[in-house]
C-alpha cells in the first residue's frame, strides 16, 4: 500500500506543473485589464472583457471603440477596487510595465499578464499586432486577432492609395497641455508610425521619450512654416479658448494659413484599434471636408 501510494504522489507531483502551465496558457474567459490600449484590442479581436480601469477617462480621452454596458469600472488604473476585481473573479488581469507597482496585490485575485506596445527600440505599429496575437492566443480568439491585423492592412493600404496623388504637408500630432505648451508626438508614437506606413511626414524634428512625445511651447511649432497642425480633444478646460486670444498662436504659419485640424480623441498609448482610428479621423479630414 506504501509503494502505491508513494507512486501516486510522484505521478501528482510531475501532473500538478503541468496543470499549472496548462492553465497559465488560458483560453481565458474572464479577463480584466487597467489598460486602455489592451481593452481597446480585446474588443477588436471580439473579446468583452469583464472589467476595464477608469472607464470614465477612458470614454474622455480613447472614445472609440465603446465599451459594452456589461464591462465594470475597476476604479483608477494605478489603484484599482481590489474589493470589485474579488468579486469579478477573473481568470487573467492584463497589465502594462507602468502598473507592475500592482503586480504584488493583483496576484492575490488571478493570474497577472504584462504585454507592452511601447517596447525599447520598437515600431509600436509591429508591436501592436504582436499585442493583438499574444492577446488572441490568451483568449483563444486567434482569428479574429488575425482579422483584426488584416482589417488594419487593408484600410491602410486604401487610405495610402487615396492620398498617394495628394501634395500634403507634414503633421505636426499635438494635445494642448494649455494655451502656451503642448505635448508633441514624435518618430517613436504611434500615430506617427501610421504616417510613415501611409507614405506622410511627421514635422516634428524634435526629439521624443519611451512614449513617443515630447512636451514643448508652442513657439517652437513654428521650426516647420509648412508644416499642418492635428490637435486631438480633449483639451484642458479653457486652452482652446486662450489660444484664439493669444496672438503667438494667431501669427502661427499653420494657424494663419488655415492648416489645423481638431481630431476627436485618440489614444496614441493604444493598438491597431487606435491606429484604425486615426485613419478614419485623417481620412475624414482630408478627404472629406
Amino acid at each position: 500500500m506504501r509503494q502505491l501510494l508513494l507512486r501516486l504522489l510522484a505521478a501528482l507531483l510531475l501532473w500538478l506543473p503541468l496543470a499549472l502551465q496548462a492553465a497559465e496558457q488560458g483560453p481565458y474567459r474572464r479577463i480584466v485589464t487597467l489598460d486602455w490600449g489592451l481593452a481597446e484590442t480585446l474588443i477588436g479581436i471580439g473579446v468583452t472583457p469583464i472589467g476595464v480601469a477608469d472607464l470614465p477617462n477612458y470614454r474622455r480621452w480613447v472614445g472609440e471603440p465603446t465599451m459594452p454596458a456589461s464591462v465594470q469600472d475597476l476604479g483608477l488604473r494605478t489603484e484599482p477596487n481590489l474589493e470589485l476585481l474579488t468579486q469579478l473573479k477573473p481568470d487573467l488581469i492584463l497589465i502594462t510595465p507602468q502598473f507592475e507597482a500592482a503586480r504584488p496585490w493583483l496576484e492575490r485575485i488571478a493570474p497577472v499578464k504584462s504585454l507592452a506596445i511601447y517596447r525599447p527600440d520598437s515600431d509600436p505599429l509591429h508591436t501592436a499586432q504582436q499585442v493583438a496575437r499574444e492577446l488572441g492566443e490568451l483568449s483563444g480568439h486567434q482569428a479574429g486577432a488575425e482579422q483584426l491585423i488584416r482589417d488594419f492592412e487593408q484600410q491602410l493600404a486604401q487610405l495610402r492609395e487615396k492620398l498617394a496623388n495628394r501634395d500634403l504637408p507634414p503633421f505636426y500630432l499635438v494635445s494642448l497641455i494649455d494655451a502656451r505648451h503642448v505635448r508633441v508626438y514624435g518618430s517613436s508614437s504611434l500615430f506617427s508610425s501610421v504616417l510613415r506606413r501611409l507614405g506622410q511626414r511627421n514635422a516634428w524634428q524634435g526629439g521624443d521619450n519611451f512614449w513617443g512625445f515630447s512636451q514643448t511651447g508652442v513657439e517652437q511649432l513654428a521650426e516647420v512654416p509648412e508644416a499642418a497642425l492635428i490637435h486631438f480633444a480633449p483639451a484642458p478646460l479653457g486652452a482652446l479658448q486662450a489660444l484664439q486670444q493669444s496672438v503667438l498662436w494667431q501669427h502661427l504659419p499653420f494657424v494663419e494659413q488655415q492648416r489645423v485640424y481638431a481630431f476627436a480623441p485618440a489614444w496614441q498609448f493604444g493598438g491597431l484599434m487606435a491606429a484604425q482610428h486615426f485613419m478614419r479621423l485623417l481620412e475624414e479630414a482630408l478627404l472629406h471636408d
